[in-house]
C-alpha cells in the first residue's frame, strides 16, 4: 500500500498570457497548507514575445522563494479560438521549461480533472473551486487575492497533492477490464 506523502512543497499554476496564477502548497505529514498564491500581471506588456521572458523569469523566482519539489500546472483548455490555444499553450509551456531547468517534474492536468477532484462536479465555476478551497484549506476571504487565475493555480496544486497521497487498496480496480483479468470465474459463471 502507497503510504501518504510525508512532507513535500507544490507549485501549482494556471498558465496565462495576461494574468498566470500561481499557488504554493506545502505538504506535512500528509496534510496541505498554503505557503503562497497570487498572480503575474502581464497585462501591460504588449510584445509577445517580452510576456514569454517575463513568464519564465518571475516563475523562476517563484521557484527560488520556495523550492517546489514538483509542479502540477493546468492544461489548456481546447477552446474554438486557435490563436487564444496558441498563445496559452506558449505560456504553459514557458512556465514548463522554467520548472525543468530546475529538475523539477512536472504533472499536467486538465481543468475538468482539476474541478472534479476540488468540487466532485467537472463542471464547477472558478468561484465554486475557489471557495471549496478556501473552506479545505482554511483561507480567509482576504487571502484569496482579486484573481480567480490564483485560486486555479492552488486547485492544480490541490489535485496533484489528492493524486500523491491517495493510497492504493490491495483490491482496488483500474476498470472492468482490470476486474475481469482479476475475477474471470465471475464473469464465466453469468455467462452459463
Amino acid at each position: 500500500m502507497r503510504q501518504p506523502v510525508k512532507e513535500k512543497i507544490i507549485l501549482g499554476i494556471d498558465p496565462g498570457t495576461n494574468i498566470m496564477g500561481y499557488g504554493v502548497l506545502k505538504v506535512k505529514d500528509g496534510k496541505p497548507e498554503v505557503m503562497t498564491l497570487g498572480v503575474i500581471d502581464l497585462r501591460k506588456l504588449t510584445d509577445p514575445y517580452l510576456k514569454l521572458r517575463e513568464i519564465f523569469e518571475r516563475v523562476q523566482r517563484v521557484i527560488a522563494a520556495f523550492l517546489p519539489d514538483e509542479l502540477a500546472i493546468e492544461a489548456p483548455f481546447f477552446g474554438k479560438n486557435v490563436q487564444s490555444m496558441l498563445k496559452l499553450g506558449r505560456a504553459q509551456g514557458v512556465a514548463i521549461v522554467a520548472a525543468l531547468c530546475r529538475d523539477i517534474p512536472v504533472h499536467e492536468y486538465a481543468p475538468m480533472k482539476i474541478k472534479m477532484a476540488i468540487t466532485g462536479n467537472g463542471q464547477a465555476s472558478k468561484e465554486q473551486v475557489a471557495d471549496m478551497l478556501r473552506r479545505m484549506l482554511h483561507l480567509r476571504q482576504e487571502d484569496m487575492g482579486d484573481f480567480l487565475d490564483a485560486t486555479d493555480a492552488l486547485g492544480a496544486a490541490y489535485c496533484h497533492y489528492l493524486q500523491l497521497g491517495r493510497p492504493e487498496l490491495p483490491n482496488a480496480y483500474r476498470g472492468w477490464k482490470d476486474y475481469i483479468a482479476k475475477h474471470p470465474e465471475k464473469v464465466n459463471s453469468h455467462l452459463k
